[in-house]
This record gives structure tokens, C-alpha cells and sequence, in this order.
């Protein structure tokens, strides 16, 4: 089988590529590169079953040529992250909306099926026990920028089950849970490879708020596993499925986790919002906990991997990231 995966040399979408690769299909990748990198497909570099085209999916033209190419399309391509959405709000939102109809216009004109990644964001502030999938949002005012990125990517959900509803276009939604692992860059508000990243250095942890906020942690072995069981369950569309853990974790205790797991002297501190965030237009939601029960209800999915063991896995290779980058730094300022 052929997949088109857009946003493929991201974290979430180049683990998935080889993954689909390394399982006899074919892809062809694109990606702006504007929060991907090359480097994440470096073990699939010349592979004749990969295909690689940087451009944005705002490129309609482009976007229908591919998809009547493949036999079906994984959508994981979006703005991400809070410092992104803060400053770039319009673009941010024209790739989220504008990018994702494309995408599903060209799917609906040639068949073929779609699985568009959502997020654990549309839930908002919402901080109920176990967010099932029909939860409400509770969004913040249009005048905080944090939330457009919610509601963009809820928009993107409408736009997918009308697409499903109208056209009987095969639609799969998922939402993603702070996926974490190697590859995932701190750039963009990632907080487990930041925490790792300053610990290793022995440099302050730094705890937005007052660290008693708490998220969950799902390995991206975990995560890709989920959606290549719902890829193959059809079963699965029209349909929304959350993608996490119920392994409830404040950001202080992660500090402290991370601390302690990798052996380091770094002091952990708290850090005000308005100072993480000088720019504005951010607001926080206490706490966000999947339920699973319905992915694990159609699929039998559950991840396998606890915390601990992706702070560990992540502490390895940010550590083999920079045993490769520090002695190119010494072989630099020896010439």
C-alpha cells in the first residue's frame, strides 16, 4: 500500500514512516520543514519505497496530485506548538484550516481514505476526571491567542465528520496526549525533552506556573502503534479517539522525576506565565487526562510504556545527541 503523509519528517509522522516502511508499504512524505526536520528520516535516507517533497499543504495543486497517487492519506502536517501559535497566529491558522480542507477535498474527489490527527487541546480547560471523546470544550476568549490553536484544530474535526457525513468519505480522528520519545524537539513547548535537555546540562529545570498543573505521557512506540491499529480497523472511521495515558503526572513531580532520573544537580524552578510567555495571549488548563476506552473498545490498543521508562528512553538519547554533537564542536574549534 501507498501512504501519503503529510507532516512526515515531524516527530509523530517520521516514526510512523518508518514504521510503514519498515513494514513493506510505500510513502511519499511532505513537509515545510517549518517544525519537521530531515534528520528525523536520516535511517530512511535513499530508500527506494520513500518519497520525500518539501512544500506546505497549502498547495492545493500539489495536495490533489499526491492524493490521487496514493491509496491513502495520513494527515499529521500542522502548526504546532505554543510559541508558534503565539507568533504566527495567522499563519498558524491558515495552515490548520486552510491546509486541512485541502486535504480533505482531494480525498473526497479521489476515494481515498483519510486519518487526520487532532488534539487533546480541543478539550480546553475542560478538567473532568477521564475526557471521553464527547467531552465539552471549554475554550478560552477569541482574545487569547492559545486558544485559536484549539479551535482550529476543532474546526479541522467538523470539517472531517462533515466529510464523512456528506460524502461518505472513510474519516478517522485522532487526539493526540503529549506524545513524548526521541526525536521530539523542545522548541516548541515541548516540556519532557526541555526538562531532560536542562537536567543533563546541570542547567535550571524551569516549571511554568506554579508546577501543580498535571498532564499524561504516551511513548510514541505507543502512539504509533494506536494508529496503525486504527489504519487497519474500518471499523475506526467517522469516529474520534483519543490517543494518551491515564498516568496523571503534576510538571513539578516530572521536574523531580526528570531530576532524579538523570543523576542531576540542576535546581528546578518556577517560572511566571507572563514571563515563559512575554508575548501574551496565553492561558493554562490545570489538568488533562484521557479516557481510552473506546480505542481500546475497537482496537484492543492500551500503551505499554509508563512514565518512567520514556523519561529513561528520552534521557538516552538526548545523551547520544550529544555525544555526537559535542565532539563535531571539538573537532570544529581544533581546526
Amino acid at each position: 500500500m501507498h501512504f501519503l503523509i503529510t507532516g512526515g519528517a515531524g516527530f509523530i509522522g517520521s516514526h510512523l514512516t518508518e514504521h510503514l516502511i519498515g513494514d513493506g508499504h510505500s510513502a511519499t512524505v511532505i513537509d515545510d520543514l517549518s517544525t519537521g526536520s530531515l534528520e528525523n528520516l536520516t535511517a530512511l535516507a535513499d530508500h527506494p519505497r520513500l518519497r520525500y517533497i518539501q512544500d506546505t499543504i497549502l498547495n492545493r495543486e500539489l495536495i490533489r496530485a499526491q492524493v490521487s497517487i496514493c491509496d491513502r492519506v495520513v494527515h499529521l502536517a500542522a502548526a504546532v506548538g505554543v510559541h508558534t501559535i503565539l507568533e504566527r497566529p495567522l499563519a498558524s491558522l491558515k495552515i490548520n484550516v486552510e491546509g486541512t480542507e485541502n486535504v480533505l477535498s482531494a480525498c473526497a474527489e479521489f476515494r481515498r481514505p483519510v486519518l487526520l490527527a487532532s488534539t487533546s487541546e480541543t478539550y480546553g480547560k475542560n478538567d473532568a476526571d477521564s475526557l471521553c471523546e464527547d467531552a465539552d470544550s471549554i475554550l478560552g476568549p477569541s482574545t487569547t491567542e492559545r486558544w485559536s490553536y484549539a479551535t482550529a484544530k476543532k474546526l479541522d474535526e467538523f470539517m472531517g465528520l462533515a466529510y464523512h457525513a456528506s460524502h461518505d468519505l472513510p474519516v478517522t480522528i485522532t487526539r493526540f496526549f503529549n506524545i513524548a520519545g526521541p526525536r521530539q524537539s523542545a522548541r516548541y513547548g515541548m516540556v519532557l525533552p526541555a526538562f531532560v535537555r536542562a537536567a543533563l546540562a546541570h542547567e535550571p529545570i524551569r516549571v511554568f506556573g506554579d508546577g501543580a498543573q498535571s498532564r499524561n505521557f504516551t511513548y510514541i512506540d505507543d502512539c504509533v502503534g494506536a494508529v496503525i491499529r486504527l489504519l487497519r480497523n474500518s471499523n475506526a472511521a467517522g469516529k474520534i479517539f483519543n490517543i494518551g495515558s491515564d498516568e496523571e503526572v503534576s510538571m513539578y513531580a516530572l521536574a523531580e522525576r526528570v531530576k532524579r532520573a538523570a543523576d542531576s544537580t540542576s535546581r528546578i524552578v518556577l517560572v511566571p506565565y507572563a514571563e515563559a510567555y512575554p508575548e501574551g495571549g496565553f492561558e493554562d488548563m490545570r489538568r488533562r487526562v484521557p479516557c481510552i476506552c473506546r480505542i481500546e473498545a475497537i482496537t484492543g490498543w492500551r500503551p505499554t510504556t509508563d512514565l518512567d521508562s520514556i523519561i529513561q528512553k528520552t534521557i538516552l538519547f538526548e545523551r547520544a545527541r550529544l555525544d555526537v554533537a559535542v565532539p563535531a564542536q571539538a573537532r570544529a574549534l581544533s581546526v
